[in-house]
């Protein structure tokens, strides 16, 4: 494997780990905010989010990959000024955006908590409003950074913002619950700003600690000094199409946020059953569906500064074994967490969340065991995504995931409120969403990067790993019991049986599995004693 392939397997290992830890972390915080704020609070934390998501994302989304890109592609060619003064552009940028969004935001508090149909939902929108400034700031130092090919700030910073918001949203829910349920979301939203505003400071320590290594990088003498505008052109160009993109699902939320509970009482639900059932929903399965999709990000953030710098070094050959590399692994981690998650969809939530009645759980776990399948074909998505913009095609995808969520709003509407469907729409749509996404995009991956399909080894093994684990997994379902902390064993077992599998069959080699099994010793490893 040559050290490019090394740096891209560490670097997604280093922010899978961590993106695996912070969205358990995530997760685990919601027990105590459900007992907290219950479901209808619940219901209304999980109404701001998607406003804030959609005003994030337009502001911050592409810059990032944009800034990682240049960086990536300056350095491989010996020019750490321009990727300093592209930096520099970046940031100016990305703070005059995140402040407009957040004015935007507060001034606009009313009308947006009247459009989700909460009026209740107006303190929250004020609250998380200064952590869209916070983001966007810090999404410039994570560019920077990553163009680097270090992972490592960006994953503590991950981590930052999702312990901060456990010991800090968590006391602002319970000061704010003395007062109602809105204050008590509010609450925790202030503690999302807060925490934002604690790794923002980490990632500015990390920035000033390395300035100086930075300077001292060799400069080449022939390389050329494009102005600051030719530089902001630049960034605009690269980031414009992958924003539109990235804004394409956000906008879809936030579209639903507004839809869902009206297309539920047109199915023939009560409002406030209404208003719990979206917050079951938003709130326990889709914060469980994320945890697995920590991968999914993981790859594609690793795949775009290497593969745009084996461009500009106009190495072909490295460029294809490093798209297959990614595009095996999104299937590698993607199929066993679908599958996994759908065959323990009842056990995860009874021992992670509190419900009310069994009736409520056993929704909550159908829609989780059908909504798991979507693992998979988003893991794709991002990994497909990440090579076409490593190789400067990023209007593709933002084609083909905009034709994904037209379906998916149309489907909305249209299953949502229908009797004996309602909520059940709601992951059917993301499923049709994805898959039409997903279709095009390995096409094109493909057709630019010349790879030859090898079905066997990119879907073939790992399909076979995970019936492996099914079948492991299903028998000990049978023999063991699947409630409580026995949910924790048969998670080991299934993870266990999955290694185990993809080893023996190929899905992973030896040689990719070995920088992960040297982490785990080293951490793992007893200090020597100092005579």
């Amino acid at each position: 494997m040559s050290n490019t392939q090394k740096s891209i397997v560490s670097g997604m290992t280093v922010l899978s780990l961590v993106g695996i830890i912070c969205k358990i972390v995530g997760a685990l915080y919601r027990i105590p905010l459900a007992w907290l704020i219950g479901d209808e609070g619940m219901g209304t934390y999980q109404l701001v989010f998607p406003t804030y998501n959609m005003l994030l994302t337009i502001s911050s989304a592409g810059l990032p990959v944009a800034i990682s890109r240049m960086v990536s592609f300056a350095l491989a060619k010996d020019d750490p000024r321009t990727a300093r003064r592209v930096f520099r552009i970046a940031l100016c940028l990305l703070s005059a955006l995140g402040f407009i969004a957040m004015m935007l935001m507060i001034v606009m508090s009313p009308t947006l908590a009247v459009r989700s149909g909460d009026v209740a939902t107006q303190p929250g929108f004020v609250a998380i409003a200064p952590a869209l400034l916070l983001v966007c700031v810090m999404s410039a130092l994570r560019g920077f950074m990553q163009g680097q090919q270090n992972m490592v700030p960006t994953a503590i910073s991950q981590l930052i913002e999702q312990v901060g918001k456990v010991f800090v949203a968590l006391p602002l829910a319970w000061l704010g619950s003395r007062v109602s349920i809105a204050y008590a979301a509010a609450g925790v939203l202030l503690g999302t700003s807060l925490a934002e505003a604690a790794a923002l400071l980490y990632m500015v320590i990390v920035y000033q600690r390395k300035k100086n290594s930075f300077a001292a990088l060799p400069q080449a003498a022939d390389t050329e000094n494009a102005s600051n505008k030719s530089l902001l052109r630049s960034l605009l160009t690269l980031s414009i199409p992958i924003t539109l993109g990235a804004c394409i699902v956000p906008i879809a939320s936030f579209i639903d946020s507004g839809l869902l509970l009206n297309r539920l009482v047109v199915a023939g639900i009560e409002r406030r059953e209404a208003l719990g059932l979206y917050g079951r929903y938003s709130g326990y399965v889709l914060t469980l569906i994320n945890v697995p999709t920590a991968l999914a990000t993981a790859i594609a953030m690793s795949l775009v500064p290497s593969i745009s710098a084996a461009m500009a070094k106009g190495d072909g050959k490295h460029m294809r074994r490093q798209s297959a590399l990614g595009l095996r692994l999104s299937f590698v981690v993607g199929l066993p967490c679908s599958i996994g998650m759908s065959m323990l969809s009842k056990q995860l939530l009874d021992l992670v969340y509190h419900f009310d009645t069994p009736e409520a759980l056993q929704v909550t776990a159908n829609l989780l065991s059908l909504s798991s399948l979507t693992i998979v074909l988003f893991t794709v998505v991002q990994a497909t995504s990440g090579i076409l913009q490593g190789l400067r095609k990023q209007r593709i995808p933002m084609y083909t995931l905009l034709a994904g969520v037209i379906v998916k709003v149309i489907l909305n509407y249209t299953l949502i409120g229908t009797p004996g469907i309602n909520i059940y729409g709601a992951p059917i749509a993301s499923l049709s969403c994805y898959t039409i996404s997903m279709l095009p995009n390995l096409f094109y991956v493909y057709k630019y990067t010349g790879m030859k399909p090898e079905y066997w080894n990119t879907v073939g093994r790992p399909a076979l790993a995970t019936a492996i684990m099914a079948l492991v997994l299903l028998g000990s379902m049978r023999l063991l019991p699947t409630h409580g902390v026995w949910t924790l064993v048969q998670v080991v077992i299934g993870v266990a049986a999955y290694a185990g599998a993809a080893l023996m069959t190929g899905a992973i080699t030896r040689e990719e599995a070995a920088p992960i099994l040297r982490r785990f010793r080293r951490k793992a490893a007893p200090k020597k004693e100092e005579n």
